[in-house]
């Protein structure tokens, strides 16, 4: 591949590229770059939104660079500062061992075994003593620190910042100092971390590494970042069917940035193509998100599972097909059953009984495809059908006597 077309793939959906010139000489070496990118084990399962940057590291590595997968097992007892207005609790050895160990175990299914490096960053600072950690924290001042927006604002606002959250930065760029990082890729709020990384390399005679950011994807809401805290995410571990249901759920503008920052299948310029025809009336973006949704589910699980939920997909919301490829949801009952409406909400299908409620109400609600007149319907251990929502959330229930 031509020096363009790799930087046209490298720059596709990233926010920034510090600097693009030293990019492109890089790339004319005719070397391998090395390509860092880290995480911090903070919980055990990764979403869609994490993927952002391990697509991009893919390309990289279709490109035949070297990517590195720096899991932050010593930064992650720190607790990343970004973003917060509170100090965060710092997890546990074991706690971050563990996650670690899944977070490994879930990459792969984008990123190529055989090309990635997997490192973690206790490699070296758990060789360091207390007068390097003295040494490393004397390269940088308070001053600086205080530039960053997230302590600034905490420090006007007298929230505490504890003297460890100024390490974390340090931390964070010294990994790139030990893996002598050619690049780092980073969400667009790790911006300062990341430069931390190009002056601390350049203060142990490396060449600086480019640094490369990459937008944080919005959730299923299509206004937030994507975050387990505010539910609006989808987790890569999650059956086929709900990540095609989920994807399937997302406004059409954002099914753009979805495949500018997820697909691998559509390109640029078939994505330019498909949303021209899409504005002129000549395809339903429905067709558009069922193709995102069978390439996610497809990468996450398999074609077989993929194309298994795409059609229980269609059995559910277009009436084309067999339920009974739809996975099976036990719930567990008491002996005398449950009452629909609190039946909906364990299941997951509404947030709450009171939602469960009002859908009752606009007759909304159906089990396999008939509509429920009698909001005081309980359903007994035994039942298996599918619950229905609305179009687009379902689920095929079993209920078990507990």
């Amino acid at each position: 591949m031509s020096i363009e077309h790799a930087l046209e793939l490298i720059g596709r959906g990233a926010d920034e590229i510090l600097k693009p010139e030293e990019l492109a000489a890089r790339l004319k070496l005719g070397r391998p770059l090395r390509v860092k990118a880290g995480f911090d084990p903070t919980a055990p399962d990764l979403h869609i939104g994490h993927t952002v940057l391990l697509n991009k590291m893919r390309h990289f590595q279709d490109l035949g660079h070297q990517v590195i997968f720096l899991i932050g097992d010593f930064t992650g007892m720190i607790g990343d500062p970004t973003g917060k207005n509170v100090t965060r609790k710092p997890l546990t050895r074991e706690d971050v061992l563990a996650n670690a160990q899944t977070y490994a175990d879930q990459v792969f299914k984008v990123l190529d075994r055989e090309k990635t490096e997997l490192r973690f960053n206790s490699e070296w600072f758990g060789q360091m003593g207390a007068a390097d950690m003295i040494k490393l924290a004397a390269q940088h001042t308070v001053a600086r620190m205080l530039e960053r927006d997230d302590f600034a604002k905490r420090y006007a606002a007298q929230q505490p910042i504890a003297i460890h959250e100024f390490l974390y930065p340090l931390v964070q760029g010294y990994d790139s100092v030990a893996l002598k990082a050619d690049v780092e890729l980073g969400g667009t709020d790790q911006r300062f971390n990341l430069l931390m990384g190009r002056g601390l390399q350049e203060h142990h005679g490396q060449a600086p590494q480019i640094v490369l950011t990459m937008p944080l994807l919005e959730g299923l809401d299509g206004v937030n970042k994507m975050s387990k805290s505010l539910g609006n995410y989808i987790g890569i571990n999650e059956p086929a069917i709900d990540i095609v249901t989920k994807t399937l759920k997302i406004g059409d503008e954002l099914m753009w940035r979805w495949i500018e920052l997820l697909s691998f299948d559509i390109g640029a310029g078939e994505a330019a193509t498909l949303k021209a025809e899409v504005a002129a009336g000549q395809i339903n973006p429905r067709d558009i998100k069922l193709r995102l949704a069978r390439e996610l589910a497809a990468r996450f699980h398999d074609q077989a599972q993929a194309e298994q939920a795409i059609a229980g997909w269609h059995a559910v919301v277009r009436g084309q097909g067999d339920t009974s490829l739809l996975p099976l949801q036990d719930v567990v009952v008491a002996a005398e059953g449950l009452r629909i409406g609190a039946l909906l909400t364990a299941a997951g299908i509404t947030p709450s009984n009171s939602e469960a409620s009002r859908k009752l109400k606009e007759r909304a609600v159906r089990i396999d495809g008939v509509v429920v007149e009698d909001a005081g319907l309980v359903l007994q251990p035994g039942f298996e059908g599918v619950l229905q929502v609305g179009k687009r959330n379902f689920a095929r229930i079993r209920l078990l006597a507990g």
